[in-house]
């Protein structure tokens, strides 16, 4: 069973893919931040990782540019829904310039990622 790592800062997000990806049959460990989620991949090392762009303590960039550092080979997939300084496709641009794979706007379609994933691994 492949093991999904999922960092967003807004619970019902996180819960909300959590709920989905198990649904599918993955395996599911989720950090409020990526912060807590670099610590958790360190911890016990995820197939994928699916991680917000902003969120507090530490951004989605700072942990995709962390993950991509130690761990090169490591899929992430982006998602963003934006703010009001920045359009989410400017964030999520920047995102596959630091190494994401695959990236997605909040709102997300399930069915979408869930093909995105099983691309993926």
């Amino acid at each position: 069973m492949s093991r999904i790592l999922v960092i967003d800062d807004e619970d019902q997000m996180r819960q909300m893919l959590k709920q989905t990806l198990e649904r599918a049959g993955y395996e599911v460990i989720d950090a409020p931040n990526g912060e807590k989620g670099v610590q958790l991949f360190r911890e016990s090392p995820a197939d994928l990782v699916i991680t917000d762009l902003i969120m507090p303590e530490k951004d989605g960039m700072e942990t995709v540019i962390e993950l991509k550092r130690d761990f090169p080979d490591i899929n992430i997939i982006a998602i963003s829904g934006g703010s009001r300084a920045m359009d989410p496709r400017d964030y999520l641009h920047y995102a596959t310039q630091v190494g994401v794979v695959c990236t997605f706007t909040k709102p997300i379609e399930p069915q979408e990622l869930l093909n995105a994933i099983k691309e993926l691994l």
